[in-house]
């Protein structure tokens, strides 16, 4: 055998260092090998040795102003900053001496001098790096005499407060503005006696071109700029990208708008893909609510997230996605999904990518549920969903239409498994004098028989009852079918309709009358309806229970004629005891937990989507899907692990650099149809944010998610060797 010399050993390691640019040093007697040239402190904190430390952010430039971190180095005269100190082979260091503690004790005093002296007054107590850094360095810690620095706490700014009375002057936030972001807004600037970190002439940020990235908020060890709206009530990472937490399916949203920035439409498909198989559809009909929490609403309007979805879906050539994705093998499992609408065919999609054999049972002539049943076509074109249910049929989703299942217990007889996700088909008809009248409809009813172009029953003079979208689905398709006369009347207040905005826009538009906070007395008429009694409503509230507590307005009384009468306040599903499940309130399959176990009174049936929590949103319905397939997966024997990456993942720059007018740039909108043009047919009439538009639109994004990018502040509880390294 063999055997290499000592000294040629130790050579060739010698060697190796050399060729790969590493260093050893020894810290407190502790040997590490670390890159050559790389700061000492981060060598240290990196191999679980700590060094206190302020200034220093590992995605910062060294600056070496707090003093903290300041060791001794055999062989080199005076103290030196270990975060502007580089490793070099053979380096011998110290961390701890009567001098150096001596000197951070002084250090940290001056900084101290300028800063509130009451820690549990601070919006940060409990996270604030400088107050961890007090109790390392020990109670014996005083204070040279107080200085109150007297500015005044800056709240103006959406987004970011600025409180300079608790600054020390680090410079974190200065360096990740100008260096780590590029946007270059923050700087040091100086008054008669102090000097502060501001924007030139104490602009607001909005106004010095801020783009509210967030960053220097994030690296600020002292809570002087922090964030307005960060709840403690969510995890932070979902405060931070609050629109990625709204969207039910969690989307990453910010990096696919971020793709459709750059032009880069299959890869931004792609990633709407990996949560959503209905990007299309939803690009038109998604109920956004992703856009109600996203923080360009609070700097002056929400980014235009459909929109930007909804055409990455249409420029997409599936180049990323189609034969691509997950499918693992087949397990010989077989499972049946009753009900072929958007929460029972996402399941259907996502349990065939696990491996399991996958029929869907549907009622109607045609897939989809309420997309193709219940959403006009002016809104959502068939063809569209058409293809996007190809594309589940074509990952070997069997659907077989005209089959209606009423005893799903038997279904277990052939199948392993079995999903009901019938949704919501049958309308609600109040309890009121007259509701039994011919001219009466249900709005499921009135939608499906116009979807399918059969006769609905309306005459020329419509009343809706109802304030949601679904009203003002069956008030404009009424529209579209040739009334004459529509009126809509809700218990809400104009401002808590349920609606969308552009809905009531665009219902008003085409000429239907809106009738907030107005309650339904009675449907008149003997033989037929001629017409609906109303009041006003004073207040609408709801007691403990969730009964409605209405105030009428007096001597409001008013009568509104009518030939016909659209019930449009709610939907339940269509089954009934006779089913062998346990049935919930307003006649849902009751599951063990509605969000977390979809699991029914009988073993081995799950339910999803609206039958389980009522008429909600398409995408809550694909994201209960979702759920359902990862726990079906999961009984079936699989890992419930449904996840796929379809987009190329690529590192994001983070210096996203200045953009002149960055606060003040409008939202772009959906060229949209007249009133004239779209009134009478159901030809689709937004047609999307232009090509010429669609980038600037993607470059209003705040980048949110950059944040959750930046490294977390090494704090000394977290090491375990604590004060002694």
């Amino acid at each position: 055998m063999f055997v290499m010399s000592i000294p040629v050993f130790y050579l060739r390691i010698i060697m190796i260092r050399r060729f790969y640019n590493m260093a050893v040093i020894t810290i407190n007697g502790t040997k590490l090998t670390v890159p050559d040239n790389k700061n000492v402190l981060d060598c240290a904190l990196e191999n679980g040795i700590y060094i206190p430390h302020l200034c220093h952010h590992k995605d910062l430039s060294p600056l070496g102003s707090c003093r903290m971190c300041i060791v001794e180095v055999e062989g080199q005269e005076g103290l030196i900053p270990s975060c502007t100190l580089e490793a070099k082979d053979g380096m011998m260091i110290k961390t701890n001496s009567p001098e150096i503690e001596q000197l951070r004790m002084l250090a940290l005093e001056l900084l101290l001098a300028g800063h509130p002296e009451d820690c549990s007054t601070c919006p940060k107590y409990g996270n604030c790096e400088l107050q961890m850094l007090i109790q390392y360095i020990g109670p014996k810690t005083g204070r040279m005499k107080l200085w109150v620095k007297g500015f005044k706490e800056n709240k103006e700014n959406p987004l970011i407060l600025h409180d300079m009375n608790r600054c020390v002057l680090c410079g974190r936030c200065v360096r990740a503005c100008n260096e780590l972001r590029g946007v270059k807004v923050l700087q040091y600037q100086k008054n008669e006696m102090e000097t502060y970190v501001g924007t030139l002439h104490g602009k607001l940020l909005k106004d010095a071109d801020c783009r509210f990235c967030g960053s220097c908020a994030e690296v600020c060890p002292t809570g002087t700029i922090r964030d307005k709206l960060i709840s403690s009530e969510i995890r932070r990472e979902d405060a931070i990208v609050p629109c990625r937490h709204a969207c039910p399916a969690h989307t990453d949203i910010p990096r696919y708008i971020r793709l459709v920035k750059e032009g880069k439409f299959d890869e931004a498909a792609a990633v709407i893909r990996e949560k959503l198989p209905f990007p299309k559809v939803l690009g038109h009909i998604c109920t956004h609510a992703c856009e109600l929490s996203c923080k360009r609403r609070e700097v002056n309007e929400a980014m235009a997230i459909r929109e930007i979805k909804r055409y990455a879906a249409e420029h997409d050539t599936g180049s990323c996605w189609k034969g691509k994705g997950k499918q693992l093998a087949d397990t010989g499992k077989k499972v049946c999904v009753v009900g072929g609408g958007p929460a029972g065919l996402t399941a259907a999609y996502y349990l065939r990518k696990q491996g399991h054999s996958v029929t869907v049972k549907e009622t109607l002539p045609k897939a989809g549920g309420m997309l193709a049943y219940g959403i006009p076509a002016y809104r959502l074109p068939r063809n569209i969903i058409a293809e996007e249910i190809a594309v589940m049929e074509e990952a070997g989703v069997r659907i077989e239409t005209n089959t209606k299942v009423e005893k799903p217990v038997e279904l277990l007889k052939e199948f392993d498994a079995v999903l009901m996700a019938i949704g919501g088909h049958q309308g609600v008809r109040l309890p009121m004098e007259g509701n039994q009248l011919p001219g009466v409809l249900l709005n499921a009813d009135f939608l499906r028989n116009a979807s399918m172009e059969q006769a609905t029953g309306m005459g020329k003079r419509v009343i809706v009852l109802g304030g949601g979208n679904v009203a003002f689905d069956c008030a404009r398709t009424a529209k579209r079918l040739g009334a004459k006369e529509i009126h809509l009347a809700c218990l809400e207040a104009k401002e808590a309709m349920t609606a969308d905005e552009e809905e009531i826009i665009q219902a008003q538009e085409e000429g239907i009358f809106i009738h907030p906070a107005h309650t339904f007395e009675r449907i008149t008429g003997m033989d037929c309806v001629t017409g609906v009694d109303f009041m006003k409503v004073k207040s609408f509230t709801f007691d403990e229970n969730r009964r409605a507590v209405i105030e009428k307005e007096e001597g409001s009384q008013h009568h509104i004629d009518a030939d016909t009468v659209i019930f449009a306040v709610g939907q339940r599903p269509d089954i009934s005891e006779d089913a062998g499940l346990i049935l919930g309130r307003a006649n849902s399959i009751a599951v063990k937990d509605i969000e977390k176990d979809k699991r029914t009174s009988i073993e081995g049936i799950f339910a999803a989507g609206d039958v389980i929590y009522g008429t909600k949103s398409v995408v809550m319905a694909i994201a209960s899907g979702r759920e359902a397939a990862s726990q079906i997966d999961q009984y079936l024997g699989g890992s419930g692990d449904i996840s796929e990456t379809l987009a190329p993942v690529e590192d994001v720059n983070p210096y996203i650099g200045q953009c002149p007018g960055f606060g003040y740039q409008e939202r772009h909108h959906a060229q949209i149809d007249s009133q004239e043009q779209r009134g009478d047919n159901f030809n689709l009439y937004d047609h999307g944010i232009c090509d010429g538009e669609i980038c600037a639109e993607a470059g209003r994004c705040l980048q949110c998610d950059l944040r959750l990018k930046i490294s977390k502040p090494a704090l000394w509880g977290d090491f375990t060797e604590g004060k002694e390294a």
